[in-house]
Order: C-alpha cells, then sequence, then structure tokens
C-alpha cells in the first residue's frame, strides 16, 4: 500500500498565510514570532492533520490534569498522586509506559509535539486546548471525569457525584446537622460544578439556604469559613461544612479551632479526600473517597483497548463507587 504523505511545512504556510520559516519557528518552539501567529501556525497544522500518529508506535500513554492552568504539582495532592501510581502499573501491566506531563506543560502547547498513542486527562474543563489539539490530530482520549466538552464517541471514568453528595448530606442531617454548608471548588472541571448542583437540590428539596464558600487551596487556617462560624447564636450559625476537596478538612479544623467551636459538639465535618492523615487528626474527619486507584486503572484499560481496537470500546461512562467513611468529626460512631 502506499501511504499517502501528510501535509508539508509548505501547506501549512499557504493555509497559515506566513512563510515556511515561519512555521518552522512556531512548529519547534524558536525564532521572534507573535504568540497569535505562532499559534495560529499550530493550529492550522492540526487541523491539516500535521504529525497525526499512525498505528500505535511509541507504545507510551500520556497522562495530565488540565483543570487549573500555571505551574502546579498535583502529584502532591493525594487524589491525583495516588491516580498516577495507579495509572502507570496498569499501563506497565499492559506493555506501555506512562508519562506524566506537567501543569505548566499540560498549560501551553506541548499537545502539538506530544509524541503518545492516547492520553488520559483529568478533570479537563470548558474549552480545554489540550484536547481540542490532541482531537484533531487523532489520538484515542480518555477522561477521569466527565470532558468539560463531551462530543459523541467520548470515553470517561467517573464517580456519580450526585448519590454520593447526598449520601454525605444525609449523614451530616442525620447526625443532628440542620444548617449544612458547602466548601466547593473555583475550578470549572465537572467534579466541582456536579457537587455543588447536588448541594443545591438536596437544599431547595429542605426548603434550606444553600451556602456555598469557595475553596482556596492557600487559605490554610480557613479564613472563608470567618462569616459563617463566627456568628454566636446557635439558630443562625453554620453546625455542618462539607468540604470537597483534600486540604478543606484542616482548613476548618483551624478556622473552628479559632472560633472556640468544637468538633463535633458545635460542628461536623465531613471531607473529600484520599489523604490517611485524616484519620489521626484530633478528631478524626471524616472522608469520602472516589477511589483513585480503581479509576485510573479502569480508564488506562480503556484507553489501551482504544489504541489497540481501533476506536471500538462502546462509548460513554464508566461508573466507579464512590465511599464514605465515617469518623469522629461527623458525630456518629462508625459501624
Amino acid at each position: 500500500m502506499t501511504r499517502v504523505p501528510g501535509p508539508t511545512l509548505a501547506d501549512i504556510a499557504r493555509a497559515a498565510e506566513v512563510s515556511t520559516a515561519t512555521v518552522s519557528h512556531a512548529l519547534n518552539g524558536t525564532g521572534r514570532i507573535g504568540d497569535a501567529t505562532r499559534r495560529r501556525v499550530r493550529e492550522t497544522a492540526t487541523r491539516l492533520g500535521y504529525g497525526t500518529p499512525g498505528p500505535p508506535r511509541s507504545r507510551t500513554l500520556g497522562i495530565a490534569v488540565t483543570t487549573f492552568p500555571g505551574a502546579w504539582n498535583y502529584t502532591e495532592i493525594a487524589y491525583f498522586s495516588r491516580a498516577v501510581t495507579a495509572a502507570t502499573s496498569a499501563a506497565h501491566a499492559r506493555g506501555y509506559a506512562l508519562i506524566t506531563l506537567p501543569a505548566a506543560r499540560a498549560a501551553d502547547d506541548a499537545w502539538h509535539r506530544l509524541a503518545v498513542d492516547g492520553m488520559l486527562i483529568m478533570d479537563s474543563p470548558r474549552g480545554d486546548p489540550m484536547v481540542r489539539a490532541l482531537r484533531a490530530r487523532g489520538i484515542p482520549l480518555v477522561f477521569d471525569g466527565v470532558p468539560g466538552d463531551p462530543h459523541p464517541g467520548d470515553h470517561w471514568v467517573d464517580n456519580d457525584h450526585e448519590a454520593t453528595t447526598r449520601t454525605v448530606l444525609d449523614h451530616l442531617a442525620a447526625s443532628g446537622a440542620r444548617r449544612i454548608a458547602l466548601q466547593s471548588g473555583h475550578g470549572d472541571e465537572h467534579y466541582a460544578r456536579a457537587v455543588t448542583a447536588a448541594y443545591r437540590r438536596w437544599c431547595a428539596e429542605r426548603g434550606a439556604e444553600p451556602l456555598v464558600v469557595p475553596f482556596d487551596v492557600a487559605d490554610d487556617q480557613g479564613h472563608a469559613f470567618d462569616g459563617l462560624l463566627g456568628r454566636r447564636d446557635r439558630v443562625d450559625r453554620v453546625d455542618a461544612v462539607h468540604a470537597v476537596y483534600d486540604p478543606g478538612g484542616r482548613q476548618l479544623l483551624a478556622a473552628a479551632a479559632r472560633h472556640g467551636l468544637r468538633v463535633p459538639a458545635d460542628l461536623l465535618l465531613a471531607c473529600a479526600s484520599e489523604d490517611p492523615g485524616y484519620a489521626t487528626t484530633a478528631p478524626p474527619v471524616t472522608t469520602v473517597s472516589l477511589n483513585p486507584e480503581r479509576t485510573a486503572r479502569a480508564a488506562v484499560e480503556l484507553l489501551v483497548d482504544l489504541v489497540e481496537g481501533g476506536g471500538t470500546a462502546r462509548p460513554g461512562p464508566v461508573g466507579v463507587p464512590a465511599a464514605l467513611l465515617v469518623r469522629a468529626s461527623s458525630g456518629a460512631q462508625p459501624s
């Protein structure tokens, strides 16, 4: 079979209305050209199929977190650390290497040159440029969490955030909570939006005012809660909080101590986290596990099947159950 040649630099130059030298600089990250021109050339190259991979040849998969742009080490967060470890093990078991793309690279144009057979993308937001470029290159994708811009035929692995959120809120209510706040994320990933929406529906069903506190990773002392926890009127003050991100539990413990509130006597607390350290805080904190190991293994298995099977796996979600681990902070004895 005669191989059909891909687009040349001259083809890209004509389509982008620039010189071949500009195309070369744009694709190689060299030269002094404007950001808008560099971006236009690379988007043109992607659209024309420049560098589109053929059948698997590198036996390499990639993994990235694209929710928050900029340089941050997501492997220091328990969920992502455990997911990356499990994904690496699953990839090796199928004979593939796994490269972990730094968050700063996920925010730039590395995807135009990324040499992988398939990509696992975690917490992809709406308008994700990495996803747009990889789709154009024809690289198989699997998502951890619902993609921000789902397309027909997409594949993802996720928890049932509606059911999980209701389980946590019902547990806090059964433990005596009457005014429950939610500490939710400020990102655009599906997780934060889904949990917040489920919380608002739960409140509406009970005629309760929803109280959503924005999560700030730098707020170690939980000052975002001062306006709620500082109210001395027991009837008006928040008496329970569900934190949807890992640091939230410690932020709330610090805020409660600062306001002279006892956990769980004055404030009930639950936190979504994979950090085993919450078992030894004072008091131990009730946590929700989103089961990152099982999620990552399922995502890698699905991705390898797509790479090797040409996209024959059934599209749509693969569900992974979450788990509520009850500890003293939520006021109920573990069963």
